[in-house]
């Protein structure tokens, strides 16, 4: 391969040519340091996390009031209202 067309090829796909730089030795120089950005949807995403974060996985109140009717007896369920949600639930896994 002749270095003419090799030279040619490079400027057709932009390459540049890499150059070498040498430490003198010195130290205490200061290299520059790297930097993170984070977007508008990154930092949203975050705040959001740390929002869920600080909710109970679990309805404390919830589940008392709900434990209180099943110990006393209180507790009902309409068959009519668990049917349908069992149909509803049949027809949005059949679709």
């Amino acid at each position: 391969m002749r270095i003419g067309v090799y030279n040619q090829v490079s400027q057709v796909y932009g390459v540049q040519s890499v150059k070498k730089s040498y430490s003198s030795g010195k130290t205490g120089t200061v290299s520059p340091k790297d930097q993170i950005s984070f977007s508008g949807l990154g930092k949203d995403m975050q705040t959001a996390k740390a929002a869920l974060g600080a909710v109970p996985d679990v309805r404390e109140d919830r589940v008392k009031a709900l434990r209180e009717q099943l110990a006393s007896g209180n507790y009902e369920v309409s068959a009519e209202s668990f049917a349908d949600k069992v149909m509803a639930a049949y027809e949005a896994r059949s679709i």
